[in-house]
């Protein structure tokens, strides 16, 4: 008897055995499929989705943080050393708090939309006040040398009794202060900004193709910026970076607008969640000599060296004019001339690379910083004289200690934000997930 109940427990261990494998090779399968529509369902922009909801959301904080180079040696800089730079920062708003406005479906399967700019002085995250002052470029001076015909801009100084180097504080350099230089012209490197709007911008909603998902179709009505007259530099290609089409492959580098690419480096575990964290691809600031895709963006052949310099991006074209210029911090990713052109420059890339964190199945972002330096160029030039105490002479010094073509890189101001964005998943949605793997 006891032999023919352990025959059968055997027998009824090795059934459940089957039917759990047969089982299991089924709804393994169909679990699986249950979870990509589900993805792909809630990933499309439109109301009731978790994306919509992530999406339009008005609550999720974006900090932006700056710092600034402090100029120790303003008066031996215009006599011709090298500048003495101490970072100071960060100073931290919160940005991106503001619900999208005039959200309107279109029939092409594109939503349109302002984005209100706006911006909130953080100060337990700051270290000091708004008011704290910066010795820097004078952004008057350096903006009217491109600006003016140089014997009005001549005068001007004279009039103004104006220098190459300023005192302001962090709230005029950043949102803007009224320069007498420039017939009290606002100056400011994001004025305006506060009451503002960006946009309009026109994305996909995936809802005809996921794959296609908060991809820009249209930047404030142009299908491309039109600032470079060539297709590749003026293409608007990829995301805003604050979410991606859902099913991520490591193989495939992401794009998101400003022309930044990113290419897979490694899997991240974000407070207990696997994500891929894309970063910045090298090829992105190369010279043209390397990369010959940013050939276009190249402008200048003298401040350039012939299109042989890295890690930096004129802005001229977008700029109205002014020599405007970006970089990584700290030069990061740069020719080994711009960093050695001063002193105080440490360039990290765990403290200047810009990355995304990005959970591979749904393609939502869920933390990222995107660190942009911002420069500004000023070139030897006769209109410049006693008044600001910088010869054309020494500034021919100065030009060929910090590159050997005529016209000065400044690095006396920089900035840099972090964008720091953190999206908490919908727990239904996880629920649905852990469900179905179970």
């Amino acid at each position: 008897m006891g032999c023919c109940n352990r025959r059968c427990g055997l027998i009824a261990g090795a059934v459940f055995g089957a039917l759990v494998t047969i089982l299991g090779g089924i709804l393994i399968p169909v679990g699986d499929m249950i979870i990509e529509e589900t993805v792909k369902k809630e990933a499309v922009i439109e109301p009731g989705t978790i994306a919509y909801d992530n999406w339009a959301a008005a609550g999720v904080k974006v900090y932006r943080q700056f710092w600034f180079f402090d100029v120790q040696n303003p008066s031996e800089v215009e006599q011709g050393a090298k500048p003495v730079l101490v970072e100071k920062g960060p100073y931290t708003y919160g940005t991106r708090f503001l619900a999208k406005e005039n959200v309107t479906f279109l029939l092409n399967d594109t939503v349109s939309f302002l984005l209100p700019q706006g911006a909130i002085f953080e100060p337990s995250m700051s270290v000091g006040p708004e008011e704290d002052i910066i010795s820097c470029l004078n952004l008057g001076v350096a903006g009217a040398y491109s600006l003016l015909p140089h014997n009005v801009l001549e005068l001007l100084i004279s009039a103004n009794k104006a220098s190459l180097f300023q005192k302001r504080t962090v709230r005029e350099l950043l949102w803007g202060y009224k320069d007498p230089l420039l017939f009290g012209m606002q100056m400011g490197l994001f004025s305006p900004y506060n009451g503002t709007y960006d946009g309009y911008y026109n994305v996909f909603t995936g809802k005809d193709d996921i794959t296609k998902v908060s991809k820009i179709d249209m930047y404030r009505g142009n299908s491309n910026l039109g600032f470079w007259n060539d297709s590749y530099c003026d293409m608007i290609n990829g995301t805003d970076a604050s979410s991606f089409a859902p099913f991520l492959d490591k193989e495939t580098p992401l794009y998101f607008f400003s022309s930044d690419i990113c290419s897979y480096e490694q899997t991240v575990d974000l407070k207990g969640i696997d994500v891929y964290r894309y970063s910045l691809l090298p090829s992105t600031l190369a010279s043209p000599v390397v990369n010959p895709d940013n050939r276009c963006f190249c402008k200048n052949m003298q401040t350039t060296k012939n299109c042989t310099l890295a890690g930096v991006l004129e802005l001229s074209v977008c700029q109205q004019g002014a020599p405007v210029y970006i970089s990584l911090p700290h030069f990061l990713l740069g020719s080994d001339i711009l960093k050695e052109s001063v002193v105080g420059l440490n360039p990290h890339p765990e403290n200047h690379k810009t990355f995304l964190d990005v959970e591979p199945i749904t393609g939502f972002t869920l933390n990222f910083a995107k660190r942009i330096q911002v420069n500004m160029m000023y070139g030897p030039s006769d209109v410049v004289k006693d008044k600001v105490s910088f010869l054309k002479k020494k500034c021919v010094q100065i030009s060929s200690k910090i590159n050997p073509y005529v016209g000065v890189f400044n690095v006396f101001l920089w900035v840099f934000s972090d964008d720091v964005k953190k999206i908490k998943f919908k727990m239904a949605f996880l629920s649905i997930s852990l469900f179905i793997s179970l």
